[in-house]
């Protein structure tokens, strides 16, 4: 029989309850913030990661709080002959008991699993073990963090409501016993595992909910670029980009690209034309901002074109011509190696831009959130 929660219980429990209703109204700011200035940004991003860090720290919090409470006996039901009332009450601590882990531990595998913007703080880490950069897992994630805080957020309201009517209404000392203090003893009661089982088929159709929600969905129709006659047939390659936001690297690529190539082996000399399809963009969380109108604005200029003469350079090969981005044209020098065996070449190349050469960005005129220097990967294989 005991009379009130220890010292421990006390301040794991208000702890809690500060970083939940901490983290609720900054993810609510964060996500209606808006971003079309530099300075607007960065007031997202700085919301976002407050809203991030306290999240990790509220789940590493509740797993302390609910392993202390495996070796406690907690005090008895006041009025164990409401048994509605009481099924209620146990039924929202097994909610939140499970919220409190699922919900930070969903938005932290989100997190993990995508790329680019507002950081997590701290010790933490941007990564997690076994969790991989996918748009599928991160997607599946987010639907359940989506879901799981809103059963959150009704049991917390219905734990405050409870908690109230105990204070006004019943006027007795349930409130108290997670105060400072202790109570009179109340008699021991046995204690039914139905809240627990209801509680858990809840969880059962909210994770169900959640993965119903983070199935991909279907992609709206791109219009694909042509294909082109060349002397060189591309069968396979990769072109990528690499920006650093919040001094965090963030990697994507084009899916939907062509490139006519004329190239004589026996004289290394020949000449290119690559075209972009600016809307195949894949740029983990941050693809929707980066093909708006601030950024590549594929609405208005849906590819990128790159016209250059091919020529030898020592031991690797130069592609010297003009890179047209958003409607600005800038010289582009792509140094690249070349190997060709059996009739099939693989090339790999890399070249640095500067985004506002291009236009892109230019609401962020500083590198406070967004550096300058963009780095293009390329690699493909061909045959003749």
């Amino acid at each position: 029989m005991t009379q009130s929660y220890s010292p421990v219980t006390k301040t794991l429990h208000w702890l809690t309850a500060l970083l939940i209703l901490s983290a609720f109204p900054l993810g609510l700011l964060a996500n209606n913030a808006p971003f079309a200035t530099s300075d607007e940004i960065a007031t997202k991003a700085l919301l976002f990661s407050l809203h991030k860090t306290i999240g990790v720290t509220a789940f590493f919090t509740a797993l302390i709080r609910i392993l202390w409470a495996l070796t406690q006996t907690p005090p008895a039901d006041l009025y164990p002959d409401r048994r509605l009332e009481t099924f209620a009450a146990h039924l929202v601590h097994w909610l939140l008991y499970i919220s409190m882990l699922l919900v930070p531990l969903t938005g932290w595998i989100n997190h993990a699993a995508s790329t680019g913007f507002a950081p997590i703080w701290g010790p933490f880490g941007q990564s997690l073990p076994l969790v991989p950069k996918s748009e599928t897992v991160s997607a599946l994630f987010s639907a359940g963090h989506w879901v799981f805080t809103k059963i959150l957020l009704v049991t917390v309201a219905l734990h405050i409501a409870g908690a109230l009517k105990h204070v006004f209404i019943d006027r007795d000392d349930t409130l108290r016993r997670m105060l400072p203090g202790k109570i009179a003893a109340t008699p021991a009661t046995n204690r039914s595992r139905a809240p627990m089982l209801a509680a858990a088929a809840i969880y059962s159709a909210a994770i169900a909910l959640g993965i119903w929600l983070g199935q991909p969905t279907a992609q709206a129709d791109t219009k694909q670029l042509a294909s082109v006659n060349s002397d060189w047939s591309v069968t396979d390659g990769t072109l990528g980009l690499t920006v650093t936001q919040f001094g965090s690297d963030v990697s994507g690529n084009f899916t939907d690209w062509t490139a006519q190539i004329s190239f004589d082996p026996a004289t290394g000399i020949g000449n290119t034309d690559v075209t972009v399809n600016i809307a195949s963009l894949s740029l983990g969380s941050v693809s929707a901002q980066a093909l708006g109108p601030d950024f590549f604005d594929a609405a208005n200029h849906p590819t990128a074109h790159f016209s250059a003469t091919i020529a030898p350079q020592g031991d690797h090969f130069t592609a010297t011509g003009t890179l047209t981005v958003k409607g600005k044209e800038q010289p582009l020098t792509l140094p690249f190696t070349l190997d060709i065996t059996d009739g099939t070449a693989t090339m790999q190349g890399e070249a640095t831009l500067n985004r506002l050469d291009f236009g892109i960005g230019e609401a962020l005129p500083d590198e406070t959130t967004l550096k300058f220097p963009v780095a293009i990967e390329i690699s493909l294989t061909a045959t003749r």
